[in-house]
């Protein structure tokens, strides 16, 4: 008994399957994209570990991030989805104990006991159970700790999914705020435009009625006066829009929410220095996730190659049972029984075979998706990292040329009221004016953007830990 009962414990530490190994992916020690003279980054003490968006400034856009961590519904799904997948490890840890039921019956049935007459004679019998009854499979392979396993590395990869949602909706309401401030700094700029185009009209009307203008350069004038109305009205779609987009993440109606217009938006983009090891993306969660995702498979193939092994259950029962209520619970009704049972599948037409085959093939699934997110998490990173690099450049002549524009348009409105040049050449330098003022607020918009990006790449930041 002793050596049979040891046999037992022995044979309860067997865990069929591989262990787990953590795939390796492809070596990347630094971005490529890395400028010279990047240094290391220097984390701000006052900025909250984890409130990355604080780095912006902007209270306004803080507030309304704070709102999708309560009010996002996809964000809840994706919590809940965590909490069932937390709830599954309990589901698969169940099997390692024994399950105890108890049952209570009382049934009548009638017999025949003879044909008395031409009449078939019986007797009604009453039967009374109750009984106490537990069970357990042991589980002398590993199955079911492999299932644990499975279960648990799952919870961790929904966990994963559950940060990555929250981080995604985290840039993507940043990216929407500042695509709509932006439109903001470009309806002021229509608005001082329209507000030029109105004096160069009443420039323009005063020298025709002065007869040193040709009616051309007041309907010229006047044309180039509505169509920068039109303009600045067309911006109010995109901002609608973006207003409704931004109501959505933080989970109310769009009619319930309305961001004011600011006369003026100043924002810094901040200085996210990338030259940090590219070891930071271990801490994204969607490489952690995917990682997760390779271990859980890896453990169904252990559960897989249990059922190739003779499953041992020991059951036990105990119980009263009799046909007279009076003596129901009485020392000669009760009733027990104990013992083991092993069962052993013979023939299964290769059924575990091809189980086995396909845990096998499910698990390298997961490991070339795992390579594949880090890499694609290495691009996303280089991406942004040569987008605030060049746009960082482009900025700075856009600046220089928004600068000779201005001056180009002031030399030219001196000829014209000089009568040196026609109010075409004016139409011309004002648009061209208007255009790279434009595109520098939209340069600023990608910056912001890329930046929003790049964090998002990183991990939520560029912290270490």
């Amino acid at each position: 008994m002793k050596k049979t009962l040891f046999l037992l414990l022995l044979l309860c530490g067997c865990t069929m399957g591989p262990d787990y190994k953590r795939p390796d992916t492809a070596p990347a020690d630094a971005f490529k994209e890395t400028p010279p003279g990047w240094k290391e980054a220097q984390p701000r003490d006052e900025i909250a570990r984890g409130k990355w968006w604080e780095m912006f400034g902007d209270p306004d856009l803080n507030a309304l991030i704070e709102k999708i961590e309560t009010s996002n519904q996809s964000l809840a799904a994706s919590e809940a989805q965590f909490r069932q997948a937390q709830a599954a490890i309990d589901v698969a840890r169940a099997p390692l104990f024994p399950t105890l039921d108890g049952n209570v019956s009382v049934t009548r049935s009638r017999s025949p006991v003879g044909v008395v007459g031409g009449t078939t004679a019986g007797r009604i019998i009453t039967q009374r159970s109750a009984a106490v009854s537990a069970n357990w499979e042991t589980d002398l392979w590993g199955r079911v700790r492999r299932q644990v396993e499975s279960a648990e590395a799952s919870a961790a990869a929904s966990a994963g999914d559950f940060a990555a949602a929250r981080l995604s909706l985290q840039a993507q309401l940043m990216t929407d705020y500042f695509a709509l401030r932006l439109l903001d700094a470009q309806k002021k700029l229509l608005e001082d435009t329209v507000a030029a185009f109105r004096k160069s009209l009443e420039l323009t009307q005063n020298r025709y009625d002065a007869g040193v203008a040709a009616k051309a350069d007041v309907v010229q004038a006047d044309a180039q006066l509505k169509s920068t109305l039109t303009q600045a009205a067309d911006l109010g779609v995109q901002r609608a829009q973006l207003e409704h987009a931004i109501a959505i993440l933080t989970g109310v109606p769009p009619s319930q929410l309305s961001i004011a217009p600011r006369a003026t938006f100043e924002v810094q983009v901040p200085v996210i220095p990338p030259g940090l090891p590219s070891a930071l993306l271990e801490r994204r969660p969607d490489i952690a996730a995917a990682e997760r995702r390779v271990a859980a498979a890896n453990a169904q193939i252990g559960v897989a190659k249990s059922a190739y092994f003779p499953d041992l259950t020991l059951s036990a029962q105990y119980g009263f049972r009799s046909s007279d209520a009076a003596t129901w619970f009485t020392a000669p009704s009760h009733f027990w029984s104990i013992g083991p049972a092993i069962a052993q599948s013979i023939f299964d037409a290769g059924l575990r075979r091809a189980q086995t085959a396909q845990a096998i093939a499910a698990y390298e699934a997961t490991v070339a998706n795992y390579r594949q997110t880090a890499l694609a998490a290495l691009q996303d990173v280089e991406d942004n990292l040569a987008a605030l690099r060049v746009l960082e450049e482009e900025a700075k002549l856009e600046q220089d040329s928004v600068d000779a524009a201005r001056l180009s348009l002031q030399l030219t409105l001196n000829q014209y009221k000089a009568g040196t040049v026609s109010f075409l050449n004016v139409v011309t330098v004002q648009a061209s004016l208007l255009a790279e003022e434009r595109n520098a607020v939209n340069i600023l918009n990608r910056r912001l953007a890329a930046a929003v990006g790049l964090v998002r790449a990183l991990g939520g930041g560029w912290q270490p830990g």
